[in-house]
């Protein structure tokens, strides 16, 4: 009890002085940028070759291959919507991820599910509540996922220095409060006491099936990964994809639980070059970080704007497919 009155009262103080949090966010993520800067100085000038002589062919083909892990990631949460009977065009659905996923870059750590739980509305999807208990769905399944992927790549790959025994302390138990069992019953408690009814249930099935889905996603997200290694001149082999499927899942994990550092800028790129070590030389980790980072923003921007405009279009020509929700 006491400490959820810690937390409460911490949630309080950042709604009371929004300006006081985001000078902490910033203070913090500038220490944390002059430590880590110190750190790689004598990296800086080999990623800086890499970089001058990156391939733009393989850069564009890692864009391309990122692009898809977005484009296939949306399903995702359309099915978790659908399995509570909540049914939002593809379109829609792909705005309403890039949006949030944006809004990251936004400090202050309430931006993300805001925009998303927005741009639900304007396609027609008005229960904020399921709108936002579905992105802790997604983002708890995805990271479980991502630590399975990654623990597995370990079976061929030697030499990664990471803290195995607390990712998996963390799956485990992200694998248990999201169990139907409990994740149901608790979230329909804090949905009746906001004013909302309880939360359907969420099929076992359902979430089995996520998990295999998001295994493949990052899978796709180390494809990319692989590709941006070989633009900056490292020969990284293919039975490494998996491996950067994992990496590329551990640096989203820390990105999230970074709440001081805006859509995770800095310690996910600082988690991940530390992986990357493990296949790869100094300069060509950094190398890779850095345009995996100039990749994200800009594919995001891309398929916003696709499913802002371009697919909008088609959209308009069908019946509408999201049904409003009341709540």
């Amino acid at each position: 009890m006491d400490g959820v009155k810690t937390v409460r009262r911490l949630f309080a103080f950042a709604k009371a002085h929004p300006r006081v949090v985001i000078a902490t966010q910033l203070v913090i993520l500038a220490v944390f940028f002059v430590s880590v800067g110190s750190a790689l100085q004598g990296s800086f000038k080999d990623a800086g070759n890499d970089l001058r002589n990156a391939n733009p062919v393989l850069f564009v083909l890692a864009s391309a291959a990122l692009a898809a892990y977005y484009l296939v990631f949306v399903f995702g949460w359309m099915r978790i919507l659908a399995d509570w009977d909540i049914h939002i065009s593809y379109p829609a659905a792909l705005r309403a991820e890039m949006v949030s996923m944006l809004a990251k870059y936004v400090p202050g750590g309430v931006w993300t599910p805001a925009a998303r739980v927005v741009a639900a509305r304007r396609a027609g999807v008005t229960n904020a509540a399921l709108v936002t208990v579905s992105i802790i769905v997604e983002a708890g399944i995805s990271a479980v996922a991502g630590v399975v992927v990654f623990v597995v790549s370990l079976a061929w790959v030697d030499g990664v220095d990471a803290p195995i025994a607390p990712l998996i302390a963390f799956a485990v138990v992200v694998t248990v409060l999201l169990h139907p069992r409990i994740f149901c019953p608790v979230a329909s408690r804090v949905l009746r006491k906001l004013g909302y009814g309880s939360l359907p249930p969420l099929r076992t099935s359902t979430m089995g099936f996520l998990l295999l889905f998001y295994s493949g996603t990052w899978v796709l997200g180390g494809a990319a990964l692989w590709l941006l290694l070989r633009s900056v001149g490292a020969h990284p082999g293919p039975e490494s994809i998996v491996y950067l499927g994992g990496v590329a899942a551990v640096g989203a994990i820390v990105a999230v639980l970074a709440v001081f550092a805006p859509s995770g800028l800095g310690p996910r790129e600082a988690t991940m070059y530390g992986l990357m070590l493990a296949i790869t030389s100094q300069g060509a980790a950094l190398g890779a970080t850095v345009l995996n980072r100039v990749a994200i923003t800009m594919v995001e921007l891309l398929l916003l704007v696709v499913g802002g405009f371009v697919l909008r279009r088609s959209e308009r020509e069908l019946e509408p497919t999201a049904q409003p929700i009341e709540g």
